[in-house]
């Protein structure tokens, strides 16, 4: 069964789309209501965020389109020290889409909200010709309610800050280019809700100073966007970043450089340098921190720049990336 044009005509094929597939897996008091808005209660300062998905393939290792439009949003709210609750969604589909890739990506969605904690309570679906889209896009927006005493911003590193990562980087990026060129790897998407972490994190260590999780572009990037943010400058030790060895590997055969690779389930966490061990072992003792390690410190600087100290023992400076090293990538 495929997706046809009147499946996003607001008519009885609408309906049935609804009822057969998005209120069969994403089902909850708030949704069933079917009114034109979600009726939400929350409480005190709200954060939200909103997010487009197109990756390609649609389904790769360790992830999915449906996945990644749960866990990016999720983690993008609870960067901003908030404990994500809600989430909407709009479904762009290609005429001629097979049912069951969309079904597909309707569950896993439906799995990662329920294990992330958060509830999908509304959406739309449009149906747009053959060729004036590829397959499927997602958009999710989630809403969440700040943690006392979280203020976390790009803005607020400082001078002797710990900078920590809270595991490898560049799986997710490599996952999907595998997933693409169709060739034999055992690395996979590390595509996964950070929101229990932060929490973590928030009340258990508390004073953090920034919060990011390195997607598009990433370490290097997020690490450049939060220098200039701050201004300041950031020193990384590149023995103390981890980087899988299937990774690394991967990317001496493409010409990649894992600290540009996106990753879908890892974050940054600026501290006092003081707390930092006491982070690491919240990290560590968290389903997602297993491998977290602190890599490098917050300087001072007449301009933002990142330096990395090399294996060799030299320094070079990490730049923001430059076009696009891998389009599409979630």
């Amino acid at each position: 069964m495929k997706i046809l044009l009147d499946s996003g005509s607001g008519g009885r094929a609408s309906q049935r789309l609804i009822a057969d597939v998005f209120l069969r897996h994403f089902d909850n008091g708030i949704l069933r209501r079917m009114d034109d808005a979600a009726l939400l209660h929350l409480s005190g300062p709200v954060a939200m965020s909103t997010d487009g998905y197109t990756v390609t393939p649609l389904f790769f290792p360790g992830g999915s389109i449906g996945t990644l439009a749960v866990h990016g949003t999720v983690n993008d709210v609870s960067m901003l020290g908030a404990r994500p609750r809600y989430l909407s969604c709009a479904f762009i589909l290609e005429e001629g889409l097979e049912m069951e890739v969309l079904e597909r990506a309707v569950a896993d969605m439906a799995l990662a909200a329920r294990k992330a904690g958060v509830e999908i309570v509304t959406g739309d679906t449009k149906v747009v010709p053959k060729g004036a889209c590829d397959a499927m896009f997602i958009t999710t927006a989630g809403v969440g309610e700040m943690l006392p005493g979280a203020s976390p911003s790009g803005h607020c590193a400082q001078p002797g800050d710990a900078i920590l990562v809270s595991g490898a980087m560049g799986d997710h990026g490599l996952a999907v280019m595998a997933g693409r060129l169709s060739f034999v790897s055992d690395v996979r998407s590390d595509s996964a809700p950070l929101n229990r972490m932060v929490e973590r994190l928030i009340l258990e260590v508390g004073d953090i100073h920034v919060l990011r999780d390195p997607t598009r572009g990433g370490l290097a990037t997020t690490l450049n966007e939060i220098a200039e943010q701050s201004g300041v400058g950031c020193v990384v030790d590149e023995a103390a970043v981890p980087v899988h060895e299937n990774v690394r590997a991967g990317c001496d055969i493409l010409g990649m450089d894992p600290l540009y690779l996106a990753n879908e389930g890892k974050l940054i966490c600026i501290l006092p340098r003081e707390k930092a061990e006491a982070a690491l072992a919240v990290m560590h003792g968290s389903e997602f921190g297993a491998e977290a390690a602190l890599i490098g410190e917050v300087t001072e600087s007449a301009r933002p720049r990142v330096e990395l100290r090399t294996f060799m023992g030299g320094t070079r400076l990490l730049s923001m990336l430059e076009g696009a090293q891998l389009p599409r990538i979630c």
